[in-house]
């Protein structure tokens, strides 16, 4: 749902209670039989009565899901009615009460769902204005994209002025067939002054063009007729062509004066300040509208018992949209013009029925209905074509425009990268046939393969253990030193133990130090033989020595690797997960890179409305923060400018819809409403903190 969608039910509810009050039918329904006649209450069941009604609840906004009705839709019950149908007004002075009251409910259904479709027709045209006036802002905003711009549009131009010079050329060519063939009667149309067309562009009206072709078919007719050289008029034609050239050039200054990039930025200028303008007259409209249409108080504040002051309010609102339309596409006229031009013209219509004489209450929603299907039929259309030729006459230019450029050098390198292709297919399938082969092996071996190897952890498999060397070579290494310093103690005890025999129970001794890393006698006969090395190495035991050392050299070193050992199989768990982390991110990446690219956009949409959010906000404060310090201000929002929040609130209604939770979302619909109700702008700048401070767990986390 959309601001349109909530002020249109209001009004349809709040028509449901004015109008029903009348027929017996409202809250106070017993007090209101008693004053109603028998028979008027009991037609309440004729066949007029029921059709009307049946045609009222279609009119009802709660028959819909939507904003409002159709356009087609409304034009067909209105038609259906009869009330259209200017052949019935004879029986106006034949119609009950009652059925006046029926009439004036559909009547108001319908005026109330006209003016819904009228606002959601200007709220369409005024949302696609801000991103064309992004593009102009961009394109005066930068040197290059003033060159690009002038460059896309100069087949345009180029083409308009020959269309201009072709066109001048046949004016003068038909003048001199004319004298040639003794005619003395004036051309049809003399050249004007192009002073306008050479500042906007060629503007030609097809009555023109058309009577341009007439002229040459009559010049080719006479030229057959008489006997004048087919080259002689073929020399003078194309000196006119010549003429009309060098005269165009000459007058043109603009051409002489500035460079192209000028032209097109002085295009782009203009087209800028159009869009604004009617951007700003729109967002006006829209803006009365929301004051000033439909302005139905309760109704417990209407006097009257059957509460006819809200009749000319239904009245004045249909003049006032009709006025609206007629005056937004006028961009020659100011703001204040434009205001003060809706409101006298609402004022001075000729068909409201204080400005009619001897006009019966039975007739009024007869000539309402009318009015309504002429608005239908001829208003909303017609002004909806001409703002949509207005936006794509001064928007961004066509996709033709702006892409013929690298279209034609896409065109003109497409041999090359067509034999580029042919000649390298048999690489080109090489790098494809490898690129499969290079993803296979990274999933099994980088993802396939680790994650096996985590879960053979997890259940202890022991061909998956981590280990540096082998699982027995500590326990070999350490025996083969214990047999070598024992043997060596029994070869020589008088260096082990310093006796000439050696007991069991040192020999078990001398085992433990072993084991414990203590071979004292090889260290006690190396430093003996070490005195003389020669003699030692000869005739004692320093080779033997330095031997079991390197043994024991290496059992260290055994023992400190099988430290290691032990605490990366402790850890075994955590290096299995780090091996898994490369495969698994790249995975990831490639994942979410396909599914964006390829399938769901949400990530890449969410981002987009954060920044589109924001970009509402600024916008909002803004229009605020101008409001405020504009000179004529007297804290009461303009109609321009209610136009404008209006409408960015309907953009951040719709921006915020999906990311809100449901019960939130609620709350800030109630939020963004109070811009279509509130005119104080201190009020205005408290909702917009409001919503500010209060949505942004929700708003502020959408990440870009």
């Amino acid at each position: 749902m959309s601001i349109v969608a909530d002020r249109v039910r209001r009004l349809d509810a709040l028509i449901d209670k004015v109008s029903l009050i009348p027929l017996g039918l409202g809250e106070d329904q017993d007090e209101k039989f008693q004053g109603v006649d028998r028979i008027e209450v009991s037609a309440l069941t004729s066949p007029r009565v029921t059709e009307l009604l049946q045609i009222a609840k279609g009119l009802s906004s709660s028959s819909i899901s939507r904003a409002h009705l159709s356009s087609r839709r409304i034009r067909n019950l209105l038609i259906e009615s009869g009330l259209t149908n200017q052949e019935k007004d004879e029986q106006f002075e034949t119609k009950s009460a009652l059925e006046t009251d029926v009439e004036w409910l559909l009547v108001g259904k319908a005026t109330v769902q006209t003016y819904g479709l009228m606002m959601s027709t200007l709220l369409d045209q005024i949302t696609p204005l801000s991103d064309d006036i992004w593009y102009w802002d961009e394109i005066l905003g930068s040197y290059p994209n003033s060159l690009l711009y002038t460059m896309q549009t100069s087949p345009v131009r180029m083409g308009k002025w020959a269309r201009e010079i072709w066109l001048e050329s046949l004016h003068r060519f038909k003048d001199w067939r004319l004298q040639q063939l003794g005619h003395r009667a004036a051309p049809r149309f003399r050249r004007q002054s192009t002073t306008q067309s050479e500042v906007e562009g060629l503007n030609i009206t097809p009555s023109l063009q058309s009577d341009v072709e007439s002229d040459g078919e009559e010049i080719a007719a006479e030229s057959s007729s008489t006997g004048i050289k087919l080259t002689q008029q073929w020399r003078q034609f194309y000196g006119i062509v010549r003429e009309s050239i060098t005269e165009k050039s000459l007058s043109n200054i603009r051409h002489q004066v500035l460079s192209r990039v000028d032209i097109g930025r002085s295009d782009a200028r203009r087209k800028l300040a159009r869009l604004q303008k009617f951007r700003e007259l729109t967002a006006t409209g829209l803006g009365v509208l929301l004051d000033e249409g439909l302005d139905l108080g309760p109704p417990e504040q209407n006097d009257g018992p059957y509460n006819e002051e809200w009749r000319g309010v239904l009245e004045r609102s249909v003049a006032l949209m009709d006025s609206t339309l007629r005056g937004s596409l006028m961009l020659e006229l100011n703001m204040q013009d434009f205001e003060d031009k809706v409101f006298a013209g609402v004022e001075e219509d000729p068909e409201l029925s204080v400005h009619i004489d001897d006009i019966s209450d039975t007739a009024r929603p007869s000539i309402l209905a009318r009015r309504l299907l002429k608005l239908l039929d001829e208003g909303i259309p017609q002004h909806g074509v001409s703002a949509s030729r207005l936006a794509r006459e001064n928007g961004r230019p066509s996709r033709l425009v702006r892409y013929w450029i690298p279209a034609i050098a896409l065109l003109l390198s497409s041999s090359t990268i067509l034999r580029i292709l042919v000649n390298r297919k048999a690489d080109i399938i090489n790098w494809i046939r490898d690129l499969g082969a290079t993803s296979r092996d990274f999933w099994f071996n980088w993802v396939v393969e680790p994650i096996r190897k985590v879960i053979g952890t997890i259940r202890h498999d022991e061909t998956s253990e981590i280990a540096i060397m082998s699982r027995d070579s500590l326990k070999a290494d350490r025996e083969s030193l214990e047999r070598m310093v024992v043997e060596f103690a029994l070869d020589n005890p008088d260096i082990a133990v310093g006796n000439s025999t050696i007991t069991e129970a040192q020999i078990s001794e001398i085992r433990t130090r072993v084991k414990e890393g203590d071979v004292t006698p090889i260290l006690k006969a190396y430093e003996k033989d070490l005195k003389k090395p020669l003699v030692g190495a000869i005739r004692g035991d320093l080779i033997r020595s330095l031997l079991i050392q390197v043994q024991k050299t290496k059992v260290d070193l055994e023992v400190a690797i099988s430290g290691i050992d032990a605490l990366l199989k402790s850890q075994e768990l955590v290096f299995g997960f780090i091996g898994l982390t490369p495969g698994i991110l790249v995975s990831i990446g490639l994942f979410q890179y396909f599914r964006t690219a390829f399938g769901s956009r949400k990530g890449l949409r969410r981002g987009k409305q954060a920044r589109r959010t924001r970009r509402v906000l600024r916008k909002m404060d803004r229009i605020l923060t101008e409001a405020h310090s504009s000179p004529h201000g007297n804290n009461v929002i303009s109609y321009r400018d209610r136009g404008l929040l209006v409408c960015e609130a309907h953009v951040l209604r719709n921006l915020a819809h999906g990311v809100l939770p449901r019960e939130v979302e609620k709350e800030f619909v109630e939020d963004l409403d109070e811009f279509a109700k509130v005119r104080a702008i201190p009020e205005l700048f408290r909702v917009l903190d409001r919503i500010r401070w209060a949505y942004t767990e929700w708003l502020g986390d959408m990440k870009c």
